[in-house]
């Protein structure tokens, strides 16, 4: 991506003058926060942004309704009503802009070139042209990477083929997202795949009609399920993870969450340190830290999570090596 020594160094840098833990306290004047979700606004009683990231900006002292406003835009799925989003945020004068997803960031990053920015991705922001380099972004905009390389699709695909030697089809789900990250996210499955020697069909969501989808993904008769990285997948991971097993497939996922609420297996970053970032970038940038000077953020440890309980509902016996290689079992 970009040189890994002057990225590290620039965060060694960055991060020097504050001792780990500990965090500046939030001004008397209230922030204006406003976020750009090519999502729907989940429900109150989905914990995800509420445990992961609205948590710890409340520990960082910002209180919605006291010293903080959040400007909420939803696209709910209609990614080209983004950049009128990202607009209206604009217009509503706030001090940062939270995008959450590459075409979100995109957007936000054309409506304004003086507030600040920060993203949550997947996608290699140098590539799409969002930052200059991670260790120096240049302009209005930093972020937080889901994945240190790329998007950990090769590793997905490979620990799936661990748990199921003989599948020779591997179904990949993905939402109809026209977005660069979803096309980048083909691209490097389908290389594992050929590398592995693995035929695999990509099944679209439209919408949210993943009866369709499973329907489609069932007919081919796949012997496991790819589960691709979206925002839309972690809003809807109860529903997916319901048909999988109704289907009798063996899937990977992107966020532990997704395995403790029943999924089979996932590999990556971790909710709760990619969050917890997040709120950290926003709190430095409402403290007066120019993005510009702040590096991009990625993970340096990612996680593999198996559940065992799901292996044995679906007759499943997992490998003990990779068992052993599992940082967390649920069972």
């Amino acid at each position: 991506m970009t040189d890994r020594r002057a990225f590290l160094a620039a965060m060694t840098s960055a991060f020097a003058a504050t001792p780990a833990g500990v965090a500046a306290q939030p001004s008397a004047r209230t922030s204006r926060l406003g976020l750009l979700h090519p999502g729907s606004e989940p429900p109150a009683s989905d914990s995800v942004l509420t445990d992961y990231f609205w948590v710890p900006l409340r520990e960082l002292g910002y209180v919605e309704g006291r010293n903080l406003v959040i400007e909420r835009r939803y696209a709910d799925g209609k990614f080209e009503r983004l950049p009128l989003l990202a607009r209206e945020l604009v217009q509503a004068q706030v001090d940062v802009i939270l995008a959450v997803g590459t075409v979100a960031a995109q957007a936000a990053k054309a409506a304004t070139t003086t507030i600040p920015i920060v993203f949550l991705s997947n996608i290699d922001p140098v590539a799409v042209g969002l930052v200059a380099s991670l260790a120096k972004p240049g302009s209005n905009i930093t972020g937080v990477l889901i994945a240190p390389e790329r998007t950990l699709a090769s590793k997905k695909l490979e620990l799936l083929k661990e748990v199921v030697p003989r599948a020779t089809r591997i179904a990949l789900m993905l939402p109809d997202d026209p977005g660069v990250g979803v096309e980048r996210q083909v691209e490097e499955i389908q290389q594992a795949a050929t590398t592995l020697r693995v035929d695999l069909p990509v099944a679209w969501v439209r919408g949210r009609d993943y009866d369709t989808a499973f329907a489609t993904i069932s007919a081919g008769r796949p012997g496991a399920l790819f589960v691709g990285a979206h925002s839309f997948f972690v809003r809807d991971r109860l529903i997916i993870i319901e048909l999988a097993a109704k289907h009798r497939l063996p899937a990977m996922y992107e966020w532990p969450s997704m395995v403790k609420a029943g999924g089979l297996m996932s590999y990556g970053a971790n909710e709760t340190e990619t969050y917890r970032q997040v709120a950290a970038y926003v709190d430095r940038i409402l403290q007066g830290a120019n993005p510009r000077d702040i590096p991009v953020w990625q993970p340096s440890k990612l996680y593999f999570v198996v559940n065992l309980n799901t292996a044995k509902a679906l007759g499943l016996t997992l490998p003990q090596s990779l068992l052993l290689r599992a940082d967390e079992v649920v069972r």
